[in-house]
Protein backbone atom coordinates (compact mmCIF):
# COMPACT_ATOMS: atom_id res chain seq x y z
CA UNK A 1 0.00 0.00 0.00
CA UNK A 2 1.47 3.31 -1.26
CA UNK A 3 1.26 6.00 1.29
CA UNK A 4 -1.44 7.78 -0.05
CA UNK A 5 -3.01 5.03 0.32
CA UNK A 6 -2.52 4.62 3.43
CA UNK A 7 -3.47 8.80 4.38
CA UNK A 8 -6.53 8.12 3.09
CA UNK A 9 -7.59 4.70 5.27
CA UNK A 10 -6.45 6.70 7.91
CA UNK A 11 -8.84 9.79 7.18
CA UNK A 12 -11.56 7.57 6.81
CA UNK A 13 -11.02 6.27 10.81
CA UNK A 14 -11.25 10.07 11.63
CA UNK A 15 -15.04 11.31 12.81
CA UNK A 16 -16.81 13.73 10.93
CA UNK A 17 -15.18 16.29 13.10
CA UNK A 18 -11.37 15.27 12.83
CA UNK A 19 -12.16 14.91 9.17
CA UNK A 20 -13.60 18.75 9.10
CA UNK A 21 -10.73 19.91 11.13
CA UNK A 22 -8.31 18.03 9.12
CA UNK A 23 -10.20 19.17 5.73
CA UNK A 24 -9.62 23.33 7.05
CA UNK A 25 -6.25 22.28 7.69
CA UNK A 26 -5.74 20.96 4.10
CA UNK A 27 -7.29 23.77 2.73
CA UNK A 28 -5.66 26.64 4.36
CA UNK A 29 -1.88 24.93 3.99
CA UNK A 30 -3.10 24.51 -0.07
CA UNK A 31 -4.14 28.34 0.13
CA UNK A 32 -0.92 28.94 1.68
CA UNK A 33 1.05 27.20 -0.64
CA UNK A 34 -0.83 29.19 -3.88
CA UNK A 35 -0.05 32.78 -2.28
CA UNK A 36 3.76 31.50 -1.87
CA UNK A 37 3.57 30.49 -5.80
CA UNK A 38 2.25 33.90 -6.78
CA UNK A 39 4.75 35.45 -4.31
CA UNK A 40 7.43 33.68 -6.50
CA UNK A 41 5.65 34.28 -9.66
CA UNK A 42 6.04 38.20 -9.11
CA UNK A 43 9.78 37.97 -7.91
CA UNK A 44 10.56 36.20 -10.93
CA UNK A 45 9.00 38.56 -13.19
CA UNK A 46 6.63 35.49 -14.61
CA UNK A 47 3.59 37.69 -13.88
CA UNK A 48 4.96 41.14 -15.29
CA UNK A 49 3.26 40.62 -19.22
CA UNK A 50 -0.01 40.08 -17.36
CA UNK A 51 0.41 43.42 -15.01
CA UNK A 52 1.42 45.26 -18.58
CA UNK A 53 -1.85 44.43 -20.24
CA UNK A 54 -4.20 45.32 -16.67
CA UNK A 55 -1.93 48.66 -16.66
CA UNK A 56 -2.90 49.44 -20.54
CA UNK A 57 -6.39 48.28 -20.40
CA UNK A 58 -6.20 50.62 -17.52
CA UNK A 59 -4.97 53.80 -19.36
CA UNK A 60 -6.76 52.79 -22.72
CA UNK A 61 -10.68 53.01 -20.08
CA UNK A 62 -11.39 49.46 -21.50
CA UNK A 63 -12.39 48.62 -17.79
CA UNK A 64 -15.33 48.71 -15.56
CA UNK A 65 -15.61 49.76 -11.61
CA UNK A 66 -15.90 46.56 -10.34
CA UNK A 67 -19.51 47.63 -8.55
CA UNK A 68 -20.58 47.34 -12.77
CA UNK A 69 -18.90 44.13 -13.12
CA UNK A 70 -20.90 42.89 -9.70
CA UNK A 71 -23.95 44.54 -10.16
CA UNK A 72 -24.03 46.08 -7.04
CA UNK A 73 -24.04 49.98 -8.80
Amino acid sequence: MNTVAKIQAEIEKLTHAEQRELAQWFAEMQADAWDAQIEEDVRAGRLDHLIAQAEADIASGRTKPLDEVLDNG
